[in-house]
């Protein structure tokens, strides 16, 4: 495996959806390790997450603000600032901040997906607010990712 070398200084402008209440930044772009991973920064507004999905690629997450819900194969757990989760490629997972401000993380992800040009593509998708299952699978077709409900929410009186 080979880095290059790269500061990120971490002020370029966000991918925004808000659909979903994403901010995100690309911290390491695939490039920069030969496509063996990338590196991505996520803001998530307050109740907010991704639809569950699957996809080849293995995540690590490292909680750096606030609290998420996570559900992966259909085991659902909490994970606060300082915790880390590793997500097997193929899984199917999902997450939700469950805290009322902004929570924050750090996603490596292996093998490297091109974030820049997914999370773009899928804010045009979600640009008038999250499409039918259908509609995000036809998306995800280019990117090997399945799409398979709703996001992440927390059941009534369900805490840690």
């Amino acid at each position: 495996m080979s880095v290059s070398f790269l500061y990120s200084r971490g002020d370029e402008p966000p991918i925004k959806i808000p659909a979903i209440g994403l901010d995100l930044f690309v911290r390491l772009p695939p490039a920069m390790s030969g496509g063996e991973f990338c590196f991505i920064e996520t803001i998530n507004a307050p109740g907010a997450g991704p639809p569950r999905h699957r996809h080849r690629e293995a995540e690590i997450f490292r909680v750096l603000e606030g609290r998420y819900l996570y559900e992966v194969d259909g085991r659902r757990f909490f994970a606060d600032a300082g915790d880390v989760v590793s997500i097997p490629g193929g899984a199917a997972h999902g997450f939700v901040n469950v805290t009322d401000a902004p929570a924050r993380q750090y996603i490596l992800m292996a093998p490297a997906l091109d974030a820049v040009a997914f999370f773009t593509e899928l804010a045009g998708v979600m640009h008038d607010g999250l499409p039918d299952t259908a509609a995000l699978n036809a998306f995800g077709a280019k990117w090997q990712v399945e799409f398979l409900g709703p996001p992440v929410r927390a059941a009534e009186g369900e805490t840690a």
